[in-house]
């Protein structure tokens, strides 16, 4: 069972906890931390993706951020987006790795599986520059089908015209262009 931290606006704990599925039955706010592989290739920025598994009680089978995760009660946000980071797609970057770019929030209610999925999050923002070479990647598979390297300009244009191959929150996709200087 995983137990999240109630948090306010800002993404600062209440001191209260709530359970995974009624966080989400009921949207009420907790923390995640979204972490964001790039690269430079050719001139251009490109960004990892993960494609979700068909599993997945949220947008199965859907090209998302590089990495993500529940802060899980009591973690910090960092700690948790170097473990999400390793187990989700087996990157074992240090803390000192990952640049924190900012945090947004995720807001919406859908159907999936007959079932409302409220979501309702603050999450932390960071980026993962070093080299990765993806033919080497141990891949969660409950979690994770596969990984692509997508150019990042184009990825954000199809974010926006709604792409149903895609479900990357432009949100965090946005915060990380800003903090790169990618102009958008």
């Amino acid at each position: 069972m995983e137990i999240f931290d109630i948090v306010d606006e800002f993404g600062t704990p209440t001191g209260e906890t709530v359970e995974r599925t009624t966080a989400h039955a009921e949207g009420i706010r907790h923390r995640t931390a979204h972490i964001w592989v790039i690269r430079e290739n050719n001139g251009r920025t490109e960004v990892l993706l993960q494609k979700r598994s068909d599993n997945k009680d949220s947008f199965p089978g859907r090209y998302d951020t590089s990495s993500s995760g529940h802060i899980h009660a009591g973690d910090e946000p960092l700690i948790s987006a170097v473990r999400e980071l390793s187990e989700e797609i087996g990157i074992d970057a240090t803390p000192d790795e990952l640049e924190f770019a900012g945090k947004f929030d995720i807001r919406y209610s859908k159907e999936f599986y007959g079932k409302l999925f409220c979501d309702n999050e603050v999450s932390y923002v960071y980026i993962y520059k070093k080299p990765v070479d993806i033919t080497a990647l141990t891949l969660q598979t409950e979690e994770v089908s596969e990984v692509r390297w997508f150019d990042l300009q184009d990825a954000h244009d199809r974010c926006l015209r709604h792409d149903p191959e895609l479900c990357v929150p432009i949100g965090g996709m946005e915060t990380m262009m800003k903090y790169i200087g990618f102009p958008f």
